[in-house]
Protein backbone atom coordinates (compact mmCIF):
# COMPACT_ATOMS: atom_id res chain seq x y z
CA UNK A 1 0.00 0.00 0.00
CA UNK A 2 3.09 2.25 0.64
CA UNK A 3 4.53 1.73 -2.41
CA UNK A 4 1.18 2.69 -4.16
CA UNK A 5 1.15 5.89 -2.23
CA UNK A 6 4.38 6.77 -2.99
CA UNK A 7 3.76 6.64 -6.55
CA UNK A 8 0.11 7.94 -6.69
CA UNK A 9 0.55 11.36 -4.57
CA UNK A 10 3.70 12.40 -6.84
CA UNK A 11 1.53 12.09 -9.79
CA UNK A 12 -1.28 13.41 -8.44
CA UNK A 13 0.72 16.37 -7.46
CA UNK A 14 1.94 16.59 -10.86
CA UNK A 15 -1.65 16.50 -12.50
CA UNK A 16 -3.12 18.69 -10.16
CA UNK A 17 -0.10 21.19 -11.49
CA UNK A 18 0.02 20.73 -14.69
CA UNK A 19 -3.91 21.75 -14.97
CA UNK A 20 -3.65 24.33 -12.85
CA UNK A 21 -0.26 26.20 -14.92
CA UNK A 22 -1.66 25.57 -18.51
CA UNK A 23 -5.78 26.99 -16.44
CA UNK A 24 -4.33 29.91 -15.41
CA UNK A 25 -4.49 33.18 -17.26
CA UNK A 26 -1.37 34.69 -18.25
CA UNK A 27 -1.63 37.63 -16.07
CA UNK A 28 -2.05 35.24 -12.85
CA UNK A 29 1.69 33.88 -13.70
CA UNK A 30 4.92 34.70 -12.25
CA UNK A 31 8.32 34.61 -12.75
CA UNK A 32 8.49 32.53 -16.05
CA UNK A 33 6.01 32.05 -18.82
CA UNK A 34 3.58 29.98 -19.06
CA UNK A 35 4.91 27.39 -21.23
CA UNK A 36 8.27 27.14 -19.77
CA UNK A 37 6.57 26.61 -15.82
CA UNK A 38 4.26 23.68 -17.97
CA UNK A 39 7.93 22.06 -18.92
CA UNK A 40 9.33 22.29 -15.65
CA UNK A 41 5.78 20.68 -14.07
CA UNK A 42 6.26 17.44 -16.96
CA UNK A 43 10.14 17.04 -16.64
CA UNK A 44 10.99 17.35 -12.78
CA UNK A 45 7.52 16.12 -11.52
CA UNK A 46 7.42 16.68 -7.81
CA UNK A 47 10.04 19.89 -8.02
CA UNK A 48 8.03 21.41 -11.03
CA UNK A 49 4.76 20.99 -9.37
CA UNK A 50 6.66 22.03 -5.39
CA UNK A 51 7.80 25.38 -6.97
CA UNK A 52 4.72 26.13 -9.42
CA UNK A 53 2.29 25.74 -6.54
CA UNK A 54 4.74 27.71 -4.23
CA UNK A 55 5.96 30.41 -6.86
CA UNK A 56 4.28 30.18 -10.28
CA UNK A 57 0.73 31.49 -9.38
CA UNK A 58 0.10 34.81 -7.93
CA UNK A 59 -2.39 33.47 -4.69
CA UNK A 60 -4.46 35.93 -2.47
CA UNK A 61 -4.49 35.51 1.24
CA UNK A 62 -6.48 32.33 2.42
CA UNK A 63 -8.42 34.55 4.45
CA UNK A 64 -10.37 35.79 1.21
CA UNK A 65 -11.41 32.79 0.05
CA UNK A 66 -10.46 33.21 -3.60
CA UNK A 67 -7.56 31.71 -5.68
CA UNK A 68 -5.81 34.36 -7.51
CA UNK A 69 -4.67 37.72 -6.66
CA UNK A 70 -8.07 40.15 -7.13
CA UNK A 71 -7.00 43.64 -8.66
CA UNK A 72 -7.51 46.08 -5.62
CA UNK A 73 -9.38 48.46 -8.35
CA UNK A 74 -11.88 46.45 -9.63
CA UNK A 75 -12.71 44.98 -6.14
CA UNK A 76 -16.47 44.31 -5.47
CA UNK A 77 -17.31 42.78 -2.24
CA UNK A 78 -20.99 40.88 -2.52
CA UNK A 79 -23.51 42.61 -0.66
CA UNK A 80 -26.95 41.46 0.66
CA UNK A 81 -29.96 42.54 -1.27
CA UNK A 82 -31.64 44.06 1.74
CA UNK A 83 -27.97 46.23 2.46
CA UNK A 84 -27.69 47.28 -1.14
CA UNK A 85 -28.67 51.00 -1.79
CA UNK A 86 -28.73 50.38 -5.63
CA UNK A 87 -31.54 47.12 -4.89
CA UNK A 88 -33.35 49.01 -2.21
CA UNK A 89 -33.92 51.71 -5.32
CA UNK A 90 -35.21 50.10 -8.13
CA UNK A 91 -37.66 48.34 -5.56
CA UNK A 92 -38.82 51.52 -4.63
CA UNK A 93 -38.88 52.59 -8.49
CA UNK A 94 -40.29 49.24 -9.24
CA UNK A 95 -43.36 50.20 -6.07
CA UNK A 96 -43.93 53.89 -7.86
CA UNK A 97 -44.44 52.12 -11.32
CA UNK A 98 -47.27 50.16 -9.60
CA UNK A 99 -49.13 52.77 -8.18
CA UNK A 100 -48.91 54.87 -11.38
CA UNK A 101 -50.20 51.60 -13.29
CA UNK A 102 -53.04 50.84 -10.78
CA UNK A 103 -54.10 54.42 -10.64
CA UNK A 104 -54.65 54.59 -14.30
CA UNK A 105 -56.59 51.31 -14.45
CA UNK A 106 -58.62 52.17 -11.67
CA UNK A 107 -60.24 55.77 -13.47
CA UNK A 108 -63.10 54.76 -15.69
Amino acid sequence: MLRVLMFLVPLALSVYAFIDCISTKEDDIRHMPKPLWAILVLVFPLVGSISWLIAGKKRSPAAEGWSGVRDQRKRQQWVAPDDNPEFLKSLDDDDDNNKDDRGKHDEP
